[in-house]
């Protein structure tokens, strides 16, 4: 079973709740170069204590994450990060051109000796404004885009591509992916559509901002259809992401979480423009998924008991000891049947968040690989 290290690139300095775009008053150029020197520091300790990946990330205009261009990140990371692979999970694919996107992940698969791993994703409702794209074309485009960088990657002699969505007139990049036909994909599969359509084409499935038993039951989908489109798939064609802190015992984990330096400031991406939202959920975007990004975003003043210990219940954190987290790890794996974990930092306040992943790394992730 694997581990893969997700930071967001979260800035660290203080900004307003529940509004998007985030108006640039409140941004320090001090603050946002520690936050990205915090995260590429972190990714190079996650690759050296022997994380399988890495997990970058896009987002836009707002503190949430400083890498609108994940793909300018994961080419840094690759002079830093020597061993593990580097998952972009992944350029908002339906709001980008898809040919430019087919040649930036070849480009850093290249760079990486073969290392990446392609992420297409749909992206968080909101940012649909950002590049002015119809929310309710969202998935039609994207389907698309991933039929296209697919044929982008493997096709040896030049083509014109005439869709829908997408006209090119002759296609033939340089350079050619290192992976050999292609990285391996994935994309979100929460939904019924988007596992269904993962499973007929070979694609592995991501779940992120639900709970475990929804995703076993969109894993459980995900299987039937591809037993029907003639394959298996294996652990590693499913991620879940979760949250994670662990600490030498479990009070001083929970006692890490409730401090009120723990508690992430920025921008509620979620409910943060709410006719997007609406637009967005009447298209299919977020099914019901779309519920639980907006819980997520509630009740951050200060983290309780009961709301730490119903997060750990719902398989949306690993926190404790050592060895509770890997108990932990294995329930999730026992229902699921997840190959890899995308972990996101559930604290960032210096010291309690560096050896978090020290001790993840050295004492939870050895048994966890060997499961």
């Amino acid at each position: 079973m694997k581990a893969s290290l997700f930071n967001s690139v979260h800035y660290h300095g203080a900004t307003p709740e529940g509004v998007w775009p985030v108006p640039v008053d409140y941004y320090s150029d001090v603050a946002a170069a520690e936050s990205l020197a915090t995260a590429i520091e972190q990714f190079r300790m996650a690759d050296e204590l022997g994380f399988d990946w890495i997990t970058v990330a896009e987002h836009h205009f707002g503190p949430y994450s400083l890498t609108p261009n994940p793909t300018v990140l994961a080419g840094a990371l690759s002079q830093v990060v020597r061993r593990a692979r580097i998952a972009l999970l992944g350029p908002t694919t339906p709001i980008l051109n898809p040919v430019r996107v087919a040649e930036e992940f070849a480009m850093l698969d290249l760079m990486t000796g073969g290392r990446i791993v392609a992420g297409m994703l749909r992206g968080t409702p909101n940012e649909y404004v950002t590049y002015n794209i119809n929310p309710s074309e969202s998935r039609g485009r994207f389907e698309e885009a991933l039929q296209l960088i697919r044929r982008v990657w493997t096709e040896p002699q030049p083509f014109g591509w005439q869709g829908r969505y997408y006209q090119f007139r002759s296609i033939s990049i340089w350079p050619r992916p290192l992976q050999k036909p292609h990285p391996p994909i994935y994309m979100s599969g929460s939904s019924p559509e988007s596992g269904s359509f993962a499973a007929r084409n070979r694609i592995g499935l991501g779940f992120a901002a639900t709970h475990l038993e929804r995703a076993t039951r969109a894993a459980e989908h995900y299987r039937r259809e591809a037993e029907r489109a003639g394959w298996t798939p294996e652990p590693d064609n499913i991620i879940y992401r979760l949250g994670f802190h662990v600490a030498e015992t479990d009070d001083r984990a929970m006692e890490d979480l409730k401090a009120p330096t723990a508690i992430r400031r920025g921008t509620n991406i979620s409910r943060a423009n709410e006719a997007v939202e609406e637009a967005v959920a009447n298209a299919g975007y977020y099914g019901a998924d779309l519920e639980e990004q907006r819980n997520r975003s509630r009740g951050r003043e200060q983290r309780t008991d009961e709301q730490i210990r119903g997060r750990i219940g719902r398989g949306q954190l690993l926190t404790g000891s050592p060895n509770t987290v890997l108990e932990q790890i294995k329930t999730i794996r026992e229902m699921l049947g997840a190959g890899v974990l995308d972990l996101t930092i559930a604290i960032q306040h210096g010291d309690a968040t560096r050896r978090s992943i020290e001790l993840f790394g050295t004492k939870v992730l050895p048994r966890m690989q060997a499961l």
